[in-house]
């Protein structure tokens, strides 16, 4: 159990030479581990039982509670105005209940990065590779094993997680091979997640915070969101979970019935208003200013914290090597600079020496930063967003649209579009090499596409689309495009069943005039 009692508690030691910091942990984990097995008879070692990581009465959250001894490692992070000159003194506390810089500008979480630069990237390395696949509280999540970059200040004991995180980077071998030529093609399946969206990573960090919040008696009865769907479910499922009340606020009429049952759910008060998304987000800053409800949406920027561990993890899984390009949907435009924040942090602290060119995909019926970054960057000027299948990235008027320029700017990034027989298509083909994907990841693929059709993307440069929501929160769309009945598209790679009579000779010709298609001998 070194391992786990070295690397997992919040207290690891620290040693006093960087550079030699991994050394101590690693020469222990060879001495003890496997002597000790060594020695052991077929018949001793049948005889012996592993002793219990525990006591059988302790859970592992009162496990992490008697192995902690407060906040003594240093690090410490505040709000700063987002993208603030460097002479500004401007900051709060992460306990305070604060929106929007003194101008009405965004926040930003900043953190102590000499503190962290204590230790090099090394041994960061170490440390958060040593977490993965635990269930130590808290660092079995993919968000919490990188605790002491996310809220390194908050107690184990306020922290409410489903262990979200850790999620499958899929490598698209067919998919990359058959239809765009690419050999290290890969997915990152965020929605493979507690509620089915990358929104769990963010929504542990903020919903742990207002826990903190409201032990410590501050004003918070509930928290509030704006949501197109997967906001609402991640909110009201870690609301739940930690017995606060949530207040969310859906358009009526624009999000899919899957994503509609998740926060009824779970329990939240559900508003259906006759607005679109920007019509809610406005109606809930304005109720979080006059009652005691806590904003959830990404102005809030605490959860972009938790989303930011992403980028971490898609490098930890490549073995912490850079892939060439990162691709994002987006729509309020949070998550392409979580990504970046993430990507820039483990460069600013010694982990990686580069950080990967990244691309936001947006829906053409919803694209104002697409035509932003086409006007050369300009004014930026709102739209009426459409209707689009990608309903969760369907906003005219991004609340976070400075962080997305700021970060696509600073990884010489890329912004395309989609339209919706083009993301439906691209999903359509993606399904069918055995993946199941949402319609924003088709909006992903699509720019993925046309990046490759120009020659901007090379067939050999290690690509990552970022999945943010499972397929099966959209089957409606999935069903309407193979049955054909979408107006105004072709549906061009639908594949509906084939109504057969209840005879064998019937089946058989079916079976015979399919299996020559595929060029099979049978």
């Amino acid at each position: 159990m070194v391992s786990s009692t070295v690397f997992q508690s919040p207290q690891f030691p620290y040693p006093s030479a960087t550079k030699s910091a991994a050394k101590p942990i690693t020469t222990a984990i060879t001495a003890v581990r496997f002597p000790v097995r060594a020695c052991l008879s077929a018949d001793s070692a049948a005889a012996t039982k592993t002793p219990h990581r525990r006591p059988a009465d302790e859970n592992i959250r009162d496990e992490a509670r008697r192995h902690s001894s407060g906040n003594s490692h240093g690090f410490s992070a505040v709000y700063i105005p987002f993208n603030a000159d460097p002479s500004s003194t401007e900051s709060y506390s992460l306990d305070e209940i604060v929106y929007r810089s003194r101008s009405g500008g965004l926040l930003d979480v900043s953190h102590d990065l000499d503190a962290l630069k204590k230790y090099d990237g090394q041994y960061w390395r170490s440390l958060f590779d040593s977490r993965v696949g635990k269930t130590t509280w808290p660092y079995g999540s993919g968000v919490w094993s990188k605790k002491e970059w996310v809220l390194p200040e908050i107690d184990g004991d306020d922290i409410v997680s489903a262990f979200e995180g850790n999620s499958n980077l899929f490598w698209a071998e067919r998919f990359g091979k058959e239809f765009l030529g690419m050999t290290d093609l890969w997915v990152k399946h965020c929605g493979i997640s507690h509620t089915g969206s990358f929104k769990d990573l963010g929504m542990t960090v903020l919903v742990s915070q207002v826990n903190r919040l409201r032990k410590m008696n501050r004003p918070v009865v509930g928290v509030g969101c704006a949501s197109t769907g997967d906001t609402s479910a991640a909110l009201s499922a870690y609301c739940a979970s930690a017995g606060i009340p949530s207040i969310v606020f859906l358009p009526a009429n624009r999000i899919s019935i899957a994503q509609l049952v998740q926060p009824i759910a779970n329990g939240a008060f559900v508003l259906s208003i006759d607005t679109d998304f920007d019509g809610c987000m406005q109606l809930i800053r304005e109720v979080t200013a006059e009652l005691p409800i806590y904003l959830a949406n990404s102005l809030n920027s605490l959860r972009l914290e938790g989303q930011k561990t992403a980028a971490i993890e898609i490098l930890q899984q490549f073995d912490w090597e850079v892939p060439d390009w990162v691709i994002v949907p987006g729509g309020n435009l949070g998550n392409i600079y979580a990504f970046y924040k993430g990507f820039h942090m483990c460069k600013e602290l010694g982990l990686v020496d580069r950080i990967p060119r990244l691309v936001c995909a947006q829906a053409a019926n919803a694209n104002p930063l697409y035509l932003h970054y086409k006007a050369g960057w300009g004014e930026f000027i709102p739209v009426k967003a459409n209707t689009t299948f990608a309903s969760a990235i369907q906003i005219g008027d991004p609340v976070s649209i400075d962080r997305a320029v700021y970060a696509l700017k600073n990884s010489d990034g890329i912004v395309e579009e989609a339209t919706e027989e083009e993301l439906m298509d691209a999903m359509a083909k993606a399904d069918s090499t055995g993946m199941f994907i949402c319609p924003h990841t088709g909006v992903a693929l699509t720019a993925l596409f046309k990046l490759r059709e120009s020659g901007v993307i090379k067939p050999t440069d290690r690509t990552v689309v970022v999945s943010t929501a499972h397929g099966l929160k959209f089957t409606q769309s999935k069903i309407d495009y193979h049955s054909k009945n979408i107006p105004d598209m072709d549906c061009r790679f639908a594949n509906p069943p084939v109504q057969v009579k209840a005879d064998f000779g019937s089946v058989m010709d079916v079976l015979r005039k399919y299996l020559l298609s595929k060029d099979s001998k049978c």
